[in-house]
């Protein structure tokens, strides 16, 4: 392989100092890298076909004239099943490295949605609250799309190119070493067309992909407040303001597409330009036109269609690179706007299942000089926070709404990790990290996912028994919930606990909070948006709950104040 292609394959691949994007790339890509990696070996080998059925033609044209001139024609039988066997050879290497493409691709697609849902729906605890519903539906269901170009076509491209590449130019450079010399001296020219149009791309794609999930959190937003605008008789000019945005859109997409056509159109027009070069150079040399120093005059008709043949088969890889270099553009602006919806998750992710109580003692919770910076706020939801809460001892989290209550719980649990400060959890008299598999958590609202009751319950304990399930609720004083349900535990639940009362989707997650059995219980507002018998209700189970605990409660409410033993009001991220 010659220096020229490396060149190209040098400037494709050169990411920007200090730019961590493309590290990202290569890191989700990673689990799909061999059968990527083999997709590329399989296509560069089908070039071997093309030179095959290159030479079967070739051949076949020698044998053809000689037919004129009267050899029989079945001369030219052999040299027909070459080219279609060269034919037959190609497809079936493209089409195994196609598989082996797409098999790469979706594997890796399928592990950063899993990682998105998982973000989405943490195992334990509030799921994220920097990202909007719009954002995270866009990263699933089409930013990672984004992805799937750069996956199948620029990933391995560049191992097809290294291999096809140099065989296509190792059998003209056997045929013709001037014509060699020739489609060595356009390559360098294609990395220089692609980092000039490439230096738009990026940005443009990324502009255009941050419109498309904005668009979306509107359109999502409208759809949300709808009886409210029609009700205040504003549905017209929302919808006007809709197709405003739709045009805007369509022009940021329009634009991604011009560069898209631009950046092909050159490389296409170069590689034209290289053929008629080596079509006029053969042609000259047929016609005995040619008389130059050091260049060859001489050249069968053979020759000539072989490496005319070859020539658009050497620049085939650099088109597909080409056009990866837009898709690479594509996932990198894509990339950029995955990353921090799974960056904010790194912080969340349990570092263990649901599991009994490995102490009969619970851990103390201490934090040190708390700071956490919500993105997109100038504010920090924390600022220098201290908090000692010993084993055994519930503390009650007071301030208004947006103080950090919420935030100052998910830090405690380990589901946050502080910018600043540190919090540990003194467990038997050692300090060991915060971990989220020590905690339950029951928010408000109740998280209960379509399924049946049994199921909800049993994402606590999946080896839980009905038993185990009828005592749990026993236990806190809910035995009328299963009396009031039609099926019992195999009553079927909608979307969001549809089918019953915020107070009974409530009294469901304390259930699962104590089938769960953790030694630290956050409850972030159990009690809210609860008419006065079922937050009574909720007291009482709760006094049952949080025996043997250590609690941290975030709450407005006097009455679960007054199960405090410690207080922390908060006002604008400050402890008071």
């Amino acid at each position: 392989m010659s220096a020229a292609p490396t060149v190209l394959l040098d400037e494709l691949a050169a990411d920007r100092t200090g730019d961590p994007v493309p590290e990202r790339l290569r890191e989700w890509a990673a689990v799909g890298r061999p059968e990527l990696r083999r997709a590329g070996l399989l296509r560069g080998a089908a070039q071997l076909g093309t030179v095959v059925w290159a030479g079967g033609l070739a051949w076949s044209a020698q044998r053809g004239l000689g037919a004129l001139h009267g050899a029989p024609m079945s001369a030219v039988l052999v040299p027909a099943l070459v080219t279609a066997a060269g034919i037959a050879l190609r497809a079936v290497l493209l089409y195994a490295g196609e598989a082996a493409a797409a098999r790469g691709a979706r594997a890796v697609r399928e592990a950063l949605r899993a990682r998105l849902v998982e973000a989405a729906l943490p195992d334990h605890g509030p799921a994220l609250s920097d990202v909007d519903d719009a954002a995270l539906a866009q990263a699933v269901d089409g930013e990672v799309d984004e992805l799937n170009d750069w996956l199948t076509e620029y990933l391995p491209a560049r191992t097809t190119m290294l291999l096809g590449s140099g065989l296509t130019l190792a059998a003209i450079a056997w045929r013709s070493w001037f014509v060699a010399l020739l489609v060595l001296a356009a390559t360098p020219l294609l990395p220089a067309n692609l980092k000039v149009i490439g230096l738009g791309t990026r940005t443009a794609v990324h502009t255009q992909l941050s419109a498309i999930r904005t668009h979306r959190a509107r359109l999502l937003d409208h759809l949300r407040g709808l009886p409210t605008l029609v009700g205040l008789g504003a549905h017209d000019e929302a919808a006007d303001a809709l197709a405003r945005y739709d045009r805007e859109v369509a022009g940021r997409t329009e634009k991604v597409l011009r560069i898209a056509f631009l950046s092909t159109a050159w490389v296409e027009l170069l590689i034209t330009g290289t053929l008629a070069v080596v079509a006029t150079y053969c042609g000259l040399v047929l016609l005995d036109y040619l008389r130059l120093p050091l260049v060859p005059d001489h050249m069968s008709l053979s020759d000539a269609l072989f490496v005319l043949v070859l020539v658009p088969a050497y620049f085939a890889p650099a088109r597909e690179l080409a056009a990866g270099y837009h898709a690479r553009a594509r996932a990198t602006a894509a990339a950029g706007l995955l990353a921090p919806v799974l960056d904010a998750h790194r912080g969340t992710a349990t570092s263990a299942p649901p599991q009994a109580r490995a102490s009969a003692t619970p851990p103390g919770v201490r934090m040190e000089a708390v700071t956490v910076h919500h993105p997109g706020r100038e504010a920090p939801a924390l600022d220098g926070v201290d908090v000692d809460l010993a084993p055994g001892r519930c503390l009650a989290v007071t301030g208004p709404s947006g103080a950090g209550k919420s935030t100052l719980l998910a830090v405690a649990a380990g589901l946050c990790a502080p910018h600043g400060g540190q919090v540990r959890h003194m467990l038997d008299g050692r300090s060991v990290p915060a971990d989220p598999g020590r905690v339950a958590w029951v928010g408000q609202p109740a998280h209960l996912l379509p399924g049946t009751l049994r199921e909800n319950l049993l994402l606590a304990r999946p080896t839980a028994s009905d038993h185990d399930l009828r005592g749990a609720i026993a236990s806190l004083g809910f035995t009328d919930l299963l009396a009031a349900l039609p099926q019992g535990l195999d009553t079927p639940l909608g979307e969001r606990g549809t089918g019953l009362s915020s107070g009974q989707s409530q009294q469901l997650a304390l259930v699962r909070a104590l089938l769960r059995d953790a030694p630290v219980l956050c409850l972030d507002e159990p009690t809210a948006h609860l008419d006065p018998e079922a937050e009574q209700r909720v007291i009482s189970a709760l006094r049952t709950l949080t025996r043997d605990r250590t609690v941290l409660l975030a709450t407005h409410s006097p009455a679960l104040s007054a199960l405090a033993d410690q207080v922390v009001t908060l006002d604008h991220g400050r402890a008071r």
